[in-house]
């Protein structure tokens, strides 16, 4: 019996030319560029992660190395970068005290790393889910999440590290238009402890969860959280346009 197509997977890639952008850029000028944070990373990695302002100071250099207005990357990612914060050797939404024996190191969404104060549009309409400030260092940091329903199907949208600013006056059920700047790409102090970034990723059931959905899974699981968060370039549509260093 041949495997069925994920509804949402399906609806998404029909209508994939319709979604307003996430972050402004041109795929015809902008350079985007592959950002690898597992074992085979090309980079030097061990010696800036642990370290914000260092790690920070990687990533821009990069990007100014290759001239690229961001760096992007890492769906079904199985990054070492997760070592730097005992948030993801620990059940988060459990007791952060217990330990597990497999930490999270599969990433669920993807990063789009740049400058700080970068906008965040909204890709279609919809409304404020949840909201939240995940002030542990590695987490989140000022998180969004939306709800949007094509056709019969609902699914959500979530946005991590953006600016603590952001999350004044939001009020859950609130309608956000296709096109609205939602954010911004959050300072470190504000955004988990990261370089600039956004963490953009899809969610079909959120599971109760408010202000918060697991962004990195433990490997043993990742059948499941990647089946309940799909590809996010469904929606962003720019790794198209990525190169490698």
């Amino acid at each position: 019996m041949a495997n069925s197509v994920d509804p949402l997977v399906n609806i998404l890639a029909k209508r994939k030319q319709l979604f307003h952008k996430v972050v402004p850029f041109d795929g015809f000028n902008d350079k985007l560029l592959v950002m690898d944070f597992t074992d085979a990373s090309p980079y030097q990695l061990a010696d800036v992660v642990n370290d914000t302002q260092q790690f920070s100071g990687f990533i821009q250099s990069l990007l100014q190395q290759h001239n690229s207005r961001y760096g992007i990357g890492g769906y079904a990612e199985n990054r070492t970068i997760y070592s730097r914060s005992d948030i993801f050797n620990t059940d988060k939404h459990k007791a952060a005290t217990i330990k597990t024996e497999e930490p999270r190191r599969l990433h669920l969404g993807i990063d789009i790393w740049g400058l700080a104060g970068t906008p965040v549009y909204v890709p279609m309409g919809g409304v404020i889910h949840s909201f939240a400030y995940n002030d542990n260092f590695g987490d989140y940091g000022a998180t969004i999440i939306l709800q949007h329903q094509l056709d019969t199907i609902v699914f959500h949208t979530l946005y991590g590290h953006l600016s603590l600013a952001d999350l004044q006056g939001l009020k859950e059920g609130k309608f956000v238009s296709q096109g609205e700047t939602l954010g911004h790409f959050g300072e470190p102090h504000e955004n988990g402890q990261w370089p600039p970034h956004l963490h953009f990723q899809i969610v079909k059931d959120m599971r109760v969860m408010k202000g918060d959905y697991p962004g990195v899974c433990k490997f043993s699981e990742s059948e499941q959280y990647l089946r309940n968060c799909p590809n996010p370039d469904l929606i962003l549509q720019m790794m198209q346009y990525a190169v490698t260093a």
